[in-house]
């Protein structure tokens, strides 16, 4: 009840004309506008609907289908003018369209080829493990392998960051060179890891020196000593026999120390680390000496005979370094 009707008295069935004469209650015309809003209402879902079948999901338009030369054809053009995105693109076409086509091995093939140009590295290990799984027997496993290990190698960063993939280009290498070790690719993967090997003596190197820089000798040993066993032909393994004569010296182990320095001599005397090895212990009174309870005198290989250290020649006295 609004201020202007309150003086006149009219209650909640305020009455109200119809134009006919009559008259309806408030209660009336509440009835009729909950009968109009339903009728709205479902006129309202049903203009939805239709809406919904006007502007529902537009029909995929059909793939033309090309004859798989012809998409080969075409992906081949296009990866002698270097436009591996579209190569790829029109190889997948290819696989999609005719999956036992007789082009569908050297599709696979190419596509991880055009991968790893485009430095997708990620992509082209994936296609070469698809196409090793597909085709086991093919006689392009040794390529695909270099292809996968390169793959790996050329993500290969600077030794302060995680090695994993220097160790998986390792063991890729590794699997190639076992497997087909006449094939052209074997003398590559060898040199590659050689690179990789070094990367994963280096990462341990760098740890060693951290721990060795802080004190911490014991656990700078553990490193200097994972190099030494696994990483003999990295270019670390002098300077990792240095750190281990420097380590055990600062524990007080003199006789690990003085056995590290003899077969540093023993394998590199002409080396400055051995220079450095031989001074340090000179100051403490000492020189270079095989321990023979060490299992580091036979860890490391000659170079030059090919074969193990021989602790019966290390027991003789090993001469200064050359300055």
């Amino acid at each position: 009840m609004d201020l202007l009707s309150r003086p006149l008295g009219l209650g909640a069935t305020m009455l109200q004309s119809t134009g006919r004469g009559g008259f309806v209650t408030d209660s009336g015309i509440s009835a009729l506008a909950h009968r109009v809003a339903r009728i709205a209402a479902v006129g309202a879902f049903a203009a939805l609907l239709a809406g919904c079948s006007m502007f529902g999901p537009t029909k995929l338009k059909d793939e033309p289908i090309n004859p798989p030369d012809q998409l080969y054809a075409t992906a081949l053009a296009d990866m002698d003018a270097q436009r591996y995105v579209h190569a790829v693109d029109t190889l997948k076409t290819l696989e999609r369209q005719h999956p036992y086509s007789e082009f569908n091995e050297r599709a696979k093939l190419m596509e991880t080829y055009a991968n790893y140009r485009m430095g997708h590295f990620d992509d082209a290990i994936a296609a070469a493990d698809r196409y090793m799984a597909l085709f086991p027997s093919s006689d392009q496993l040794a390529y695909v392998l270099f292809l996968k290990g390169t793959a790996y190698f050329a993500q290969i960063t600077d030794i302060t960051r995680d090695q994993e993939i220097s160790q998986q280009a390792i063991e890729t290498y590794t699997l190639l060179i076992n497997n087909y070790p006449k094939s052209d690719y074997a003398k590559d993967a060898r040199d590659k890891m050689v690179i990789a090997v070094d990367q994963l003596a280096g990462k341990e190197m760098s740890v060693g020196r951290y721990y060795e820089g802080n004190g911490q000798y014991a656990a700078a040993i553990n490193r200097f000593r994972t190099v030494v066993d696994k990483y003999q032909t990295s270019s670390h393994i002098e300077e990792a026999l240095f750190r281990l004569t420097e380590s055990n010296l600062a524990l007080g182990l003199t006789a690990e120390a003085q056995t590290a320095a003899a077969v540093l001599g023993h394998n590199y005397p002409a080396s400055s680390w051995y220079k450095e090895a031989y001074g340090l212990l000179q100051k403490a009174g000492l020189e270079p000496k095989l321990n023979a309870q060490s299992t580091l005198a036979p860890a490391v290989t000659v170079p030059q005979q090919g074969g193990p250290v021989d602790p019966n020649a290390m027991k003789k006295p090993l001469p200064a370094p050359k300055v």
